[in-house]
This record gives structure tokens, sequence and C-alpha cells, in this order.
């Protein structure tokens, strides 16, 4: 793993550095601002609401674990959970987001990634979540840290605004990702070599590499060995006490 860069560090860096719109700083979404994975608390909705029928559970269950062991595409398993939720209004899916994330995610977000974001904010420097999830996961957290832009993947909606169960190509993941934000970056006049990037898995190399500061944080083995090659500092996080998928607020 690359040098360990400590909490103190990290802000301190970011604060004797130079401020301006012109530098960026992007973050990943699900275990670099939130511990854990935000969609899970709509998964937990659904099921506790009895939404959920048993071969959708059983189907979410089966592709998680074929993406886990590399046997499904992200792009794949993305589509197949909004399948699930084809028909439904996107209004009211964007109502209950904020609703999940008030009662289900705001107690795990890291207390130190919001004096990150408050810290390159206080710098004037151009904020951006940039995350894989979906607009109902992100943009909740991106309101309550008072993110201005993000970059997220978006549901395919009808007319009438309901769900088709597609979603928005191209996918947002992996190289990808890295493209979006290179898009941003000449759309907005931002430096993407003078800019931060903070995230926490492998998929996210492609837009490590592109930055002038990548700040992977807790990275899962396959960033850490990208990270140690590279010679990228660490931002290690204490994982949250009670911050399981379904823990109540």
């Amino acid at each position: 793993m690359g040098r360990t860069l400590s909490p103190p560090e990290s802000l301190a860096e970011i604060g004797t550095g130079p401020g301006g719109a012109q530098i960026g700083a992007f973050f990943d979404l699900d275990g670099t601002l939130v511990d854990g994975f935000t969609a899970t608390a709509h998964a937990g909705h659904r099921i506790r609401q009895r939404q959920a029928a048993p071969g959708e559970i059983l189907g979410i269950i089966e592709a998680s674990v074929r993406y886990r062991l590399g046997r499904m595409p992200f792009e794949r398993l993305l589509v197949r959970a909004a399948g699930y939720l084809r028909g439904e209004s996107l209004h009211e899916l964007d109502e209950l987001g904020e609703h999940l994330f008030v009662r289900r995610i705001a107690h795990r977000v890291y207390p130190h990634m919001r004096d990150v974001v408050r810290r390159h904010q206080d710098r004037g420097h151009t904020v951006v979540l940039s995350s894989s999830a979906l607009t109902i996961h992100a943009e909740p957290v991106a309101r309550h840290l008072g993110i201005d832009h993000v970059l997220c993947n978006h549901f395919e909606t009808d007319d009438d605004g309901r769900l088709t169960g597609g979603i928005v190509k191209p996918i947002v993941w992996g190289a990808r990702k890295a493209a979006a934000v290179e898009g941003f970056c000449e759309r907005n006049h931002v430096d993407l070599q003078r800019s931060y990037f903070y995230a926490d898995g492998v998929e996210d190399s492609a837009l490590m590499r592109l930055v002038g500061h990548p700040r992977p944080v807790n990275p899962h083995p396959g960033l850490a060995a990208a990270a140690q090659s590279h010679g990228w500092p660490v931002l290690s996080l204490d994982r949250l006490r009670g911050s399981g998928p379904f823990a109540p607020r």
C-alpha cells in the first residue's frame, strides 16, 4: 500500500495548497464518502415493505455474488436491479431516496470525509460527486454535503416519468467514469493535473491515474496494489460503528 496519509495531513495539504475553481475535488460515493453501500437502504426498504418478490430478492443476491466473483459486468448488475423497478415513478423514488438518506444513510457518512469536502469547498475548488450509483442514492448525499455537481447513473424514463427498466447510456463505471470526469473538466475549465480524486475501488484506477492528486480511501486490495505501485498516498479511516446496511437512524 502507498504511504499512509493521516486525517490531519489530508486536511493540511488541501488548506496549504492552491485555491480556485480550476482545481477539482472528485469523490466516489460508496465506501468513500459513505461507509458501505447506499443502495442497500433501498433494498432493505423494499424487503421490509414486502414490495420485493422472492424472485427479485434471490435474483439480486445471485447477481451480486456473480459480480463479486467477476462473472457479471457491473453494467448488467445495474440493469438487472433497474428492471425490478420498471413502472415506478421517478419522482416518488427521488422522495424515497431523500427519506432513506435521513433515516439510514446520514449517520454512515464518514465524519472526516465531511471535513475533506468542506475544506475543498472553503478553498473554492470545484467539488464533484462522481459515482456509479444511481441518482436516487447519490443526489441526497450530494445535497447533504453541499456538493453542486453530480456525475452518476440515471434511470431511463418514459414520457410519464416512469422507469422503463433501463439505464441511460453510457453507464458511468470504470474507464467511462474517467471519461465523464474528463468531459466535465473540459466543459468547466478544471485542470485534472491539479485536481484530487477520492475513491476505494480498483475500477477507479483509470481516473486515479489522470488526476494530479490521487487519494485512495480505505482501498480494496486491487486499488491498494495500484497505490503501492504508483506511490499514491492512502487515507485510512476507521469503519463507523452501527453502520450496517439496515441500521436505524
